[in-house]
């Protein structure tokens, strides 16, 4: 008989009972809305089945300022058609603005050791400041600022000043080319650009003021660009066609007044990765996101008042919106720019002890490069740290016993998973169930997730199938930018199930209640007619140790499919046949024969997005000899090139 599953971490009574989900509870018993206070599947239930209850409540529970309205949901037959809120009336800014005191509301570290704060007060007065500036240059509601930026203090204020205005913003990181801006950026006519003179990244100091004349050349709405310092002082002298951010500061008047626009009136376009096509331009709306936001802070990360939260993130990746929607509930932020691994490959973490961090966020893969470098922390303490929070991917069992053996025992590890479709998460942690090992903890609550299987029906419990949601959610996309009649969202979510959102997750519910990610359903093996998830061949291979991280495909032949595996090694060693077979066999024996690769190749580096994400789909195109549309959507283009050579080459469709 199969030995059941011990859990790692559990709550203990005194903080469930402090918890602000068990307070929500107690509220609600309170009103007779709902009688159970522990239980979270029953909880979630009762969200999914009552959501113009529950999304009222989450509205009151979380303070949100502006006009709630009678009427919660405007009903559609159309999923995507449903409005939340249709009689709201709020100011994004202003509800992340809670404070005017001289507390730290934001923290700046850089990998070259700059170090800024700016305390709740003076965040006001320089969003206020910059957002008469914009109002001033005649800047109109909903036209668009885009921003090419380091995650940096400016730019929060940037941002807060744009949403205080009702325009639309968009940023990229520094470390995308001139062409991945050029083709987010030019979809959507900005009217200013935002950026600054130069950053850092492991080790280098990199100019982006260089590649702003082809972004202008080729993005003709741009009409004015705004320039900060990354330090406090220009190193040289700034484009007299520029403006200086600092001097608008300086000179522009308080403008204290806060708009109240529509909940749904449009806060950010987002920008899916383009790994195979242009990226579509997601556009989130602001009470939208701020309900959600304000949940998922509140009722699943248990975030309070002056609490320390760092999420390691750029401002390309959607994970830099969400750490910013922290600030709604009187949160001091703490922003890294830089490499996560320099100039210590511990960097992250010893900040995060250092600064006494409350809810430490990374991606699943930096946890992973911690497990393999086997960093031990005994002489570190976190004595404030309440959460770990993990996205990005899959975040694998070893690395959860990883956490628990050599940061700490008694901590909430809460691996999250969503993405820039919703600007948040679907599945994630809360403070009522306990935590396995490979497991997220359960389901985002108001959100009606499902797993079906390739017919549209309900898988049973242990079994694998696609993600969905079965009913509307506050932060569906409001609309892509230039998609008309809808086209391209419908594509995108809807093209799979009738009238039910398809995420393109391949996932499974676990007997303990929690789930199991087995990575993009899109890009599932499906060798002899057996699905078979990517994640599942990474959790055996990258626990190998002459291996430091893998990327695996299905290649199209003879009207089945062949598993290509390819590995990167550690310290330069070069694969050898013996290592070929050892391979394997432990994927044969951990999982099972049909996982088993057909062919194994060394590459020196992996395909990643710009936020780090391995683009299995763009390598699958490169393997069939069919065109990538958008290389610049990588972090790392030329790493492309080994893929097109093997597709040319004999050795891929050898025996």
């Amino acid at each position: 008989m199969r030995k059941k599953q011990s859990s790692l971490w559990e709550a203990d009574e005194a903080l469930r009972k402090k918890s602000n989900l068990y307070n929500f509870c107690k509220i609600l018993n309170k009103k007779k809305l709902y009688t159970n206070n522990e239980n979270f599947n029953d909880l979630w239930k009762w969200s999914v089945k009552k959501p113009e209850v529950f999304w009222s409540e989450v509205w009151n529970y979380t303070k949100i300022k502006g006009i709630k309205g009678k009427k919660i949901i405007k009903k559609n037959k159309i999923f995507y058609k449903n409005i939340f809120f249709p009689d709201s009336r709020l100011n994004y800014a202003e509800n992340l603005l809670p404070k005017r005191n001289s507390e730290i509301a934001l923290n700046f570290f850089s990998e070259s050791g700059i170090k800024k704060k700016i305390q709740w007060n003076d965040l006001y007065k320089n969003v206020c400041k910059f957002s008469s500036y914009l109002k001033k240059i005649g800047l109109k509601e909903n036209e668009r600022v885009a921003a090419y930026i380091p995650n940096t203090i400016e730019a929060v204020i940037c941002f807060l000043a744009s949403s205080k205005n009702g325009l639309i913003w968009s940023s990229c990181s520094p470390d995308f080319g001139t062409e991945g801006v050029i083709d987010r950026f030019n979809q959507i006519k900005p009217k200013i650009l935002i950026t600054c003179d130069y950053y850092f990244y492991n080790g280098k100091k990199i100019n982006i003021l260089e590649k702003v004349p082809r972004i202008l050349k080729k993005i003709k709405s741009i009409k004015k660009v705004i320039v900060f310092p990354y330090s406090d002082k220009f190193i040289k002298k700034i484009n007299p066609k520029y403006v200086d951010f600092n001097s608008v500061i300086k000179s522009s008047p308080i403008d204290n007044t806060f708009k109240k626009f529509d909940f749904n009136h449009p806060l950010y376009i987002l920008y899916s990765s383009g790994t195979t096509g242009a990226p579509k331009c997601i556009t989130h709306g602001a009470g939208n996101v701020l309900i959600e936001h304000n949940k998922e802070f509140s009722l699943h990360c248990n975030i309070k008042n002056n609490f320390k939260v760092f999420y390691y993130t750029t401002t390309g990746w959607m994970m830099w919106n969400w750490l910013i929607g922290a600030l709604s509930s009187g949160s001091s932020l703490f922003l890294y720019d830089g490499s996560p691994t320099y100039p210590l490959k511990d960097t992250l973490i010893k900040l995060c002890s250092k600064e006494n961090i409350n809810l430490f966020g990374v991606s699943a893969k930096y946890i992973d490069f911690l497990k393999k470098e086997n960093f031990k922390f005994n002489k570190l303490k976190f004595p404030e740290l309440k959460v770990i929070a993990s996205t990005g991917s899959p975040l694998v069992k070893e690395c959860f016993e990883y956490v628990y053996k050599n940061i700490k025992k008694d901590v909430h590890l809460t691996s999250i998973s969503g993405g820039t479709d919703v600007v948040g998460c679907l599945v994630l942690g809360n403070i009522f169930s306990k935590v396995y090992a490979g497991e997220i903890q359960g389901e985002s609550l108001g959100i009606d997730v499902d797993i079906f299987n390739e017919k549209g029906k309900k898988v049973l419990k242990n079994q694998k199938g696609e993600l969905v949601i079965k009913k509307p959610f506050p932060t569906m996309p409001i609309k892509f930018w230039n998609d008309l009649k809808n086209k391209k969202l419908r594509k995108a979510y809807f093209s799979r199930y009738k009238n039910i959102w398809h995420h393109g997750d391949f996932i499974q519910k676990t007997k303990n209640g929690g789930f199991i990610i087995y990575g993009r359903s899109d890009a599932t093996l499906n060798p002899g007619g057996v699905r078979i998830g990517t994640a599942e061949i990474y959790r055996q291979v990258e626990k190998i140790n002459f291996i430091r991280e893998s990327l695996v495909v299905g290649q199209e032949k003879d009207g089945d499919v062949k598993i290509l595996l390819f590995v990167v090694m550690n310290k330069r060693n070069k694969l050898s046949s013996s290592d070929i077979d050892f391979i394997k066999k432990k994927i044969k024996k951990d999982c099972s024969p049909k996982h088993v690769p057909n062919k194994i190749f060394q590459i020196d580096e992996i395909p990643r997005t710009k936020s780090g994400k391995i683009v299995e789909l763009a390598v699958k195109k490169a393997i069939h000899g069919n065109k990538i549309e958008n290389l610049q959507a990588l972090a790392n283009p030329e790493s492309i090139n080994f893929f097109k050579k093997l597709y040319k080459s004999k050795l891929i469709n050898e025996q």
